[in-house]
């Protein structure tokens, strides 16, 4: 995946998000938008694993602790440590399906 800008679709894959995200919620990302702690953000995890959906929990430096908000689901910071500001792909905006709504 390349350098991303503008906007973009992304559905949901998994359970790690819930209660606030479910599998399958689609949502409205500002690709190469500006992270803030708290936002809901697109992120490339390490070791060959696809694209995901976190939470930026806090900026480490000049990398990233990401967050689940299912802690018995997926995988976060908690397993592969920070991840590099590059990583974070795009910042999600808007719940658009089932039901909209801000994050």
């Amino acid at each position: 995946m390349g350098h991303l800008v503008g906007w973009g679709l992304v559905r949901v894959g998994g359970r790690s998000m819930e209660p606030t995200l479910t599998d399958g919620d689609l949502l409205l990302v500002r690709w190469g938008g500006s992270p803030v702690p708290g936002a809901v953000a697109v992120v490339r995890l390490p070791g060959g694993r696809p694209t995901a959906v976190k939470r930026l929990a806090r900026r480490d430096g000049a990398d990233w602790w990401v967050e689940r908000d299912n802690p018995r689901e997926g995988v976060d910071s908690w397993l592969v440590g920070a991840l590099p500001a590059a990583d974070v792909l795009g910042v999600a905006r808007v719940r658009l399906w089932p039901r909209p709504r801000r994050l």
